[in-house]
């Protein structure tokens, strides 16, 4: 019975290769990206003498947003890999990046729902500056989904806080 046990806990462990496609089509969704910045980029420079102030910045704001989602994706795909599938070896790197030494689930999620709050700030400046071109329940609803987002992030790094002093006390 119980070397039927072992290969079921390898077959579970071994599961988790499951996601391996789902980080590796983030990758892919970050080079679309990125061609989708390049797009919008040279549209700015093509017509950067035709386009008005608030156009150029909401341009730009354009490219922010774009720069901000990437490195969302940038956050899932290496930090959910090395977190739930497979360690990356590469700790003597120059590179790597320092956020990557402390991520673990919890961090991982208090760093996504941060660049979530964030990107909806750039798209609700963006709706700002066009705001006469935005319809009011558009807006409105732009800013109650901002505010949830910021709520949510508060109420997730509390209960990280509370999950981080309670393993505290118990390691003592």
């Amino acid at each position: 019975m119980k070397t039927i046990e072992n290969y079921l806990e390898r077959f579970i462990f071994f599961s988790r290769w499951i996601q391996l496609p789902v980080y590796l089509g983030l990758i892919v969704a970050s080079l679309l990206y990125s061609i989708k910045f390049m797009i919008q980029l040279w549209h700015l420079i093509k017509d950067f003498f035709l386009m008005d102030e608030n156009s150029i910045m909401l341009s730009v704001l354009g490219l922010i947003d774009i720069s901000m989602v990437i490195n969302l994706l940038v956050v899932v795909f290496i930090g959910g890999y090395t977190t739930f599938v497979s360690k990356i070896a590469f700790d003597g790197h120059e590179d790597r990046p320092d956020w990557l030494r402390k991520i673990n689930a919890s961090s991982l999620k208090i760093k996504l729902i941060i660049s979530l709050v964030s990107i909806s700030g750039v798209h609700l400046l963006k709706t700002f500056i066009d705001i006469h071109n935005i319809p009011l329940q558009d807006s409105i609803l732009q800013i109650g989904i901002h505010i949830v987002f910021i709520i949510s992030a508060l109420l997730l790094a509390y209960a990280d806080k509370i999950m981080h002093s309670h393993d505290t006390l118990e390691d003592k």
